[in-house]
């Protein structure tokens, strides 16, 4: 099959926290809600002259051919979401957007490439009842609709060389948006926050996404035999670090003056000073690789003028 060049606004939407959702409602009553929110989601791309090109679990990713579309569908899909009422006893419904406008290769019904993966993170950002995009997709919507959009902060991607800049878009016609007090144009590129961790006596300071695993390829190689070929990752988020468990053994965590915290299949945001084990508890193996990691948010650098 040929592949195509084009551009595209690709958009993520999911439900959010549809595990619970399940748990809570039961697989039948669960799966009718999903698949009533992915007929809204289907019928607010099509009405922008979007399409979904496919459902991926509880959410749908979805194609326009402007920023200005793939905005005003996020809009709508939020907006009836929203107007559905809950179901007695359980918990309102809600989804999160993230979209991306850039270049794309086109196979067939599907379409792939950094856009994509762009889009992909924006949503993965999104908190329920929220829509972001990059700011270079910001910059594309008509005056309208840029009026309804505000900085959050920087984020580093792997792969990227800068921070992308995240800006979320308003879709209430309310005065409840939340202040981002003492933010400013260029504030998160001046503060960013730093993960410095120490491994073998090496120290690494990154911005960006870092995997760990016995597999040659990592950022960070882990040789004891506990530890799995691709063990776990960190990712900045915003203005944090995550520490993301894929393992078989699990990942233990470790903050300086509190008790062992063992992930698996789990994450867990870094904060403090702390070191991390991979795949065995070093109070049960003491010969364990260690790797030490400190973070210092964009408050404390600003603080102390770095």
């Amino acid at each position: 099959m040929t592949r195509q060049k084009d551009t595209l606004a690709v958009l993520f939407a999911d439900v959010s926290d549809s595990t619970r959702l399940y748990e809570n409602m039961g697989d039948t009553a669960a799966f009718t809600q999903v698949r009533e929110c992915l007929q809204i989601l289907n019928d607010a791309a099509q009405r922008y002259h979007g399409r979904v090109v496919k459902t991926i679990g509880d959410g749908a990713m979805c194609a326009f051919a402007t920023a200005e579309d793939a905005a005003l569908a996020s809009i709508e899909m939020q907006d009836r979401i929203d107007l559905r009422p809950p179901q007695p006893g359980k918990s309102k419904l809600t989804i999160r957007i993230g979209f991306h406008y850039g270049n794309v290769l086109r196979e067939g019904d599907d379409v792939f490439g950094d856009t994509v993966n762009v889009a992909a993170r924006m949503s993965g950002l999104a908190v329920p009842g929220q829509i972001l995009m990059t700011a270079a997709t910001a910059g594309l919507l008509s005056p309208e609709l840029k009026a309804k959009t505000r900085r959050l902060d920087a984020l580093a991607v792997k792969g990227k060389a800068q921070a992308i800049d995240i800006h979320e878009l308003q879709w209430q016609d309310s005065d409840a948006a939340t202040l981002v007090p003492g933010r400013m144009p260029g504030f998160s590129q001046l503060t960013e926050p730093r993960l410095r961790l120490t491994h073998q006596g090496r120290e690494i300071e990154f911005r960006m996404t870092i995997t760990i695993g016995r597999e040659p390829n990592h950022d960070l190689v882990i040789l004891d035999k506990m530890a799995s070929r691709n063990h776990a990752r960190i990712e900045k988020r915003l203005d944090k670090f995550a520490l993301v468990d894929q393992s078989a053994n699990g990942t233990y965590v470790t903050i300086s003056g509190r008790d062992e915290i063992m992930l698996r299949r789990e994450e867990f945001i870094l904060y403090g000073s702390g070191r991390i084990a991979f795949g065995e508890s070093p109070k049960r193996q003491p010969n364990l690789t260690i790797v030490e990691f400190h973070y210092e948010s964009p408050e404390e650098r600003l603080a102390a003028g770095k």
